[in-house]
């Protein structure tokens, strides 16, 4: 069936068909709309969106670039884009690029080439290159992480200010040994969150102790190894710091192979928690960021560019589980939106 055999079963022309299909350029009378969708039901009629993609300039589809699929984190990140674009109309595509920087730039291409109308990137590292995107007139927003290039858009959390948050909680708790495991420091999202449990610590008047540091992947064997580390040093730690979930997930099973009990000898909070959090034993306290919000400022960004960057500093949670003492599940707000 063509946009014709439209025209002919709902006998107009197939000029305010495709106004009707196309929700514009010109308004269509209520009742005329109401037989071209009752036309295009009857006949079957499929739009052909590679047509429309020509003719409009516009694919109606944004590229979604994530360091690493499997993590929990960008698992949620993902469905909430997927949501907040599916209410407008858009559709993403995912790319995976496994931590390689190589495999990014391949998908930055891939995505140039299918003419995206956006891109959305968690970068892998300070290094990635997105020039080319934007030589294509795509826009750009990145996710989570930042990088040495002003102009482009950015929304994530206050990474020292939540783990500032999550660090003074475990003070809170009556902890004053507080080790800290984080990720590569070529990251800045891992030197923030570092920068926060220092600043709480020496607020605090407590020991930044560089033994209690260890700096690993963002993934469960980065935490499980820093884990048996901590836990078999001759230095004390009675509580720590966890710079994401994943990191913290192989983190608790180094203290139950080292048979550090969790929180009795030693307390725990994370960064960036999802549903998994509250499944890990014990249930994992995390900074939780909220997806949607996330999402929404992202989608916005990118569908609508603007002449400078913008820089949006979304709203987290401090949710209080067993891991760091607490006996209840609780919820406190922190960070800001501005």
């Amino acid at each position: 069936m063509t946009r014709a055999d439209v025209a002919l079963a709902a006998g107009t022309s197939t000029a305010v068909v495709s106004y009707v299909l196309n929700d514009g350029p010109r308004p269509v009378a209520p009742a005329t709309r109401r037989r071209v969708l009752e036309a295009v039901a009857a006949t079957g009629y499929r739009p052909d969106s590679i047509a429309r993609a020509l003719a409009s300039g516009a694919t109606r589809t944004l590229g979604l670039i994530v360091p690493d699929l499997s993590n929990p984190f960008f698992t949620a990140l993902g469905h909430s884009l997927e949501d907040v674009a599916s209410n407008v109309g858009l559709v993403f595509l995912l790319g995976d690029s496994a931590e390689d920087a190589v495999r990014q730039e391949d998908l930055i291409q891939s995505f140039i080439s299918r003419r995206v109308d956006g891109l959305v990137v968690v970068p892998v590292d300070e290094e990635t290159e997105l020039s080319s995107a934007r030589d294509a007139g795509i826009p750009v927003v990145l996710l989570d992480r930042t990088l040495a290039e002003p102009e482009i858009s950015t929304v994530g959390i206050d990474n020292v200010e939540a783990a500032r948050v999550a660090t003074e909680h475990l003070i809170g708790h009556g902890r004053t040994d507080i080790g800290l495991v984080s990720g590569p420091s070529s990251l800045v999202t891992a030197e923030a969150r570092a920068q926060g449990w220092e600043v709480a610590l020496r607020s605090a008047g407590l020991p930044v102790d560089p033994r209690r540091v260890h700096r690993t992947g963002f993934d469960r064997r980065g935490g499980y190894l820093a884990g048996l580390e901590l836990f078999s040093s001759d230095v004390p730690v009675d509580a720590v710091f966890v710079a994401s979930e994943q990191q913290a997930v192989g983190l608790l099973r180094a203290a139950h192979e080292r048979g550090t009990r969790v929180p009795t000898d030693t307390a725990v909070v994370a960064v960036d928690g999802t549903e998994a959090s509250e499944y890990c034993v014990p249930s994992l306290s995390t900074i939780s960021q909220r997806f949607d919000e996330l999402a929404s400022h992202a989608l916005e960004l990118v569908r609508v560019p603007r002449s400078r960057a913008r820089s949006i500093v979304c709203d987290f949670d401090l949710v209080r589980r067993a891991s760091c003492g607490c006996t209840e599940a609780t919820s406190d707000q922190g960070g800001s939106d501005r």
